[in-house]
């Protein structure tokens, strides 16, 4: 019994682990960052460092074959049986000689061209050639800046938690995971987080996916914002030029290294290298890179993929062991860089799926996923962490319970809690960090407006916020309003409690009340800040508003994954409102306000509602089939569906009304889509439909109103929602309707082709709107425009020539559009 024992502890011993350590350099003795080291006939591997640094876990006494590959260099194989552990193993790599001696050169076509054209060929068969598998996942994220300013646009920026120096430069961001992953044709996907590591937040959860970093060149686009067309998509010859720069040999496969360069450098392309196997037609390397005019974020400078491919004998494939994305990018005086990396390992070609094994889950974390020790992370970790990035975890965690200690946090309040001269004026806020709550002040300075019920009318705000976690997914907020119009002379109050429960069902329970003033449309087609100048500056108050005082009851919950449910019960006493003002900044005689009854809009002094009160209720299901969704430990982050539309059903009841017929209910739906299509860009539709039950006599105010455009200034992203050139109230409707909107942003399909023109970066967009109302003939708008426009990374314009058609009449017009105004309202 003690031999065979004796035994089994010497085996043990003679297959226990050791840590490989070394560094990789030139032959200057520069280290090379991202060098893929594996071992031979396994799916084991790991890259360096920024600092040429490396770690892997091998055998111990046991001989075996370590490769060391790097795009542009020789591939070294060392032969080693560590007796130790750490065993250390320093190696030096050559630059490797690529030659075009033995390649057939064509008068008329460059030899690249014979090569990606196979390529293209087989790229369908190398796409499906791995079905299904699983493994072991690596990323790492990093964000760093420079020279940083104290104050963006006014407002205080911060030291980011101590991640800044004194000349305000550090990392901001520094994250790591380990997951297991599995993946089965076409699009099941599934992820578990072993672990997860957060510079400076010990509770912290990293953001880095590995769906996310899920790209692939054999794909005909990479989708980073706008579809990037692949040097090997189907159509890459009409986008891209290519030259052979030379070739080299590899496990006795010629590697063809391939320049890559636009045809048209504004268009959604990519520029570098490609290395590819002769033969097999694979990829061996990548080296791209593209820009933010390309992927149409202004205020990324550079975006540069590597990715590298080992052979695996046992697919005849060449599978993807690692990838890395450097970025820079600079906006509002802050610049910066970044990277991210991942590597892949133990590849299983063959696993057993069952039914149960992929769900609407995607990603999930196991449990104290976020609590391992330092010790963990060095044995595990498959690439070293630079000094700079060490520093930054030594540094961050040192201070990190300074920071969330009372004494701290109370001098930092201090400090933000000062009274600032004009903060009477524009907004204070009072926080107690340590305790876990603030109290808001909102000035009235932001927010005067002008319209000719109220004139000159401003509001303040008072509000007291409570959170329960330091992720803040369970609060409670209380809040109020004061609203004060100069012509009407009238002083308005409202408020509200609001209690979210957790970020994982969104349970959210409210009581509010008060009384203001509403635009008929619920919606408010119309921003104040637009009627405003609209009123002030061309006598044109199209805002029509009625009085409502109001108390009432919310409630809001995801009932289960894909279905979250919306209800309201309301008591409201509505009053008409009638113009108090008549005062222009630049009188028109060409035009003269018009009375606030959107109904009769000649006659001042008509009303288009009576006085009256009413019960309120309405419940809302907001429906996404085949939701996919990711699992934390702090919530529930929805992904939505790329495959099925967005489905909302809502059913509006108003009853005990104190007028005759003013009793309804209604019932509506709509269905909204985004599809991509590759870089033929984005096409949307917006598809909704109603009918009243017993609505015949019911108030303007319940009508069906729809959004419309008097102004020609368009303030949201897209309009698919809106009708650009309809009245407000021209079609409101208290019988059965159907309105629709599509929309195609080509993002540069068109206009980057075209000389000249593609050196703006514009993009084309085509849209058609529709409505239908029972006992009514249509109304059809049809529009062409160019979005993107702006200068330099500042892009938030957009101008559509839009003509409509009803009646037998038709108006053109142009509608300019301020897309930073839906970000500043």
């Amino acid at each position: 019994m003690k031999i065979p024992l004796l035994c089994f502890f010497l085996l043990s011993f003679s297959l226990c682990e050791a840590q490989l350590i070394g560094k990789v350099t030139d032959t200057k003795g520069e280290p090379l960052p991202y060098v893929n080291i594996y071992l031979e006939d396994s799916y084991s591997g790991t890259t360096t460092n920024d600092d040429g640094n490396y770690s892997l876990s091998v055998a111990e006494n046991t001989s075996q074959t370590v490769i060391f590959q790097f795009l542009g260099y020789k591939t070294l194989r060392k032969e080693i049986t560590p007796i130790s552990s750490p065993y250390i193993l320093n190696v030096v790599m050559e630059e490797e000689t690529v030659s075009l001696d033995a390649v057939v050169i064509s008068n008329s076509e460059d030899p690249a061209y014979r090569i990606i054209r196979n390529t293209i060929a087989n790229r369908r068969e190398n796409l499906d050639r791995i079905s299904e598998f699983t493994a072991d996942f690596y990323s790492r994220g990093l964000w760093r800046v420079e020279d940083i300013p104290e104050k963006i646009l006014g407002q205080e920026v911060g030291d980011f938690d101590g991640a800044l120096d004194s000349t305000r430069t550090g990392i901001i961001y520094l994250s790591e995971t380990i997951s297991e992953i599995a993946y089965k044709k076409p699009n099941d996907f599934k992820e578990k987080i072993i672990a997860s590591k957060v510079s400076g937040n010990d509770n912290g959860f990293s953001f880095n996916s590995a769906q996310e970093a899920n790209f692939s060149f054999y794909e005909n686009t990479l989708d980073l914002n706008a579809a990037i067309v692949s040097p090997i998509a189907n159509n890459a010859l009409s986008y891209y030029q290519y030259n052979l720069d030379g070739v080299f040999y590899e496990e006795d496969k010629l590697i063809n290294k391939i320049k890559v360069t636009p045809r048209r450098p504004k268009d959604r392309v990519w520029e570098g290298y490609l290395y590819i196997v002769e033969d097999d037609w694979q990829l061996y390397g990548v080296e791209l890179t593209t820009n933010g005019d390309a992927i149409q974020v202004p205020f990324i400078n550079t975006l540069v993929f590597k990715q590298n491919f080992k052979y695996d004998e046992q697919t005849n494939f060449w599978i993807k062991i690692s990838q890395t994305i450097d970025f820079s990018f600079g906006f509002f005086g802050v610049e910066g860089d970044g990277r991210f990396i991942a590597v892949y390992s133990n590849y299983d070609f063959t696993p057993e799926f069952n039914k149960g094994s992929f769900t609407n889950e995607v990603l999930s974390f196991a449990e104290a996923a976020n609590k391992k020790d330092s010790l963990f992370w060095k044995g595990t970790r498959p690439v070293p962490l630079t000094d700079e990035e060490l520093n930054d975890y030594i540094k961050k965690d040192s201070i990190q319970t300074l920071r969330k200690s009372k004494v701290y946090l109370d001098s930092i309040d201090a400090k933000q809690n000062r009274l600032q001269l004009l903060d009477p004026f524009t907004g204070y806020t009072y926080q107690n960090s340590y305790d876990q709550w603030r109290i808001r002040y909102e000035g009235p300075l932001p927010g005067i407006q002008f319209n000719t019920v109220q004139g000159w009318n401003g509001s303040a705000g008072l509000s007291y916020f409570k959170w329960y976690d330091e992720n803040q997914t369970k609060w409670l907020q209380v809040y109020s309003r004061a609203t004060y119009g100069i012509a009407d002379d009238r002083l308005r109050l409202t408020g509200g409690i609001v209690k979210n429960f957790n970020r994982t069902n969104r349970l959210r329970l409210s009581l509010y009340g008060g009384s203001t003033v509403q635009q008929f449309n619920a919606a408010a087609p119309i921003s104040p800040l637009i009627n405003s100048i609209a009123t002030l500056f061309f006598e044109r108050n199209y805002m029509k508003v009625y009085e409502m005082n109001y108390g009432g009851f919310g409630y809001s919950q995801e009932v289960f994954n894909g279905l979250r449910l919306f209800t309201n019960f309301s008591y409201e006493e509505r009053k008409p409102l009638f113009n108090n003002t008549d005062y222009v900044t630049i009188p028109n005689d060409d035009v003269s306000f018009t009375s606030n009854n959107p109904l009769n809009p000649s006659e001042e002094n008509s009303a288009a509602i009576l006085e009256h009160t009413i019960f309120k209720s309405n419940i809302t299901a907001n429906i996404t089939f085949d939701q996919k969704y990711m699992t934390y430990p702090d919530g529930k982050y929805n992904l939505g569906s790329g495959d099925y539309p967005a489905l909302q059903i809502t059913f509006e009841n108003g009853t005990a009304a104190s007028e005759d017929g003013y009793n309804y209910s209604q019932l509506r739906a709509s269905l909204y889509q985004r599809i991509t299509l590759g870089n033929k860009g984005d096409f949307r539709y917006r598809l909704k439909g109603g009918t009243f039950f017993n609505g015949d006599a019911i108030s303007f105010v319940d009508y069906q109103h729809f959004n419309g455009n008097q102004t020609r200034v368009g303030t949201t992203p897209n309009y698919t929602n809106s009708f650009n050139l309809l009245p407000y109230y021209a079609l409101s409707t208290n019988k059965s309707y159907f309105e629709g909107h599509i929309e195609h942003d080509f993002k540069g399909f068109f206009l980057g082709k075209i000389p000249g023109l593609n050196q703006l970066n514009f993009n084309l967009i085509l849209g058609a709107h529709a409505l239908s109302i029972a006992d009514n003939k249509p109304y059809t708008e049809v529009s062409i425009g160019i979005d993107n426009l702006g200068i330099g990374k500042y892009r938030l314009l957009r101008l559509d020539y839009v003509r409509n058609f009803y009646h037998g009449t038709s108006e053109g017009a142009f509608i300019f559009g301020l897309k930073f105004l839906n970000i500043i309202e």
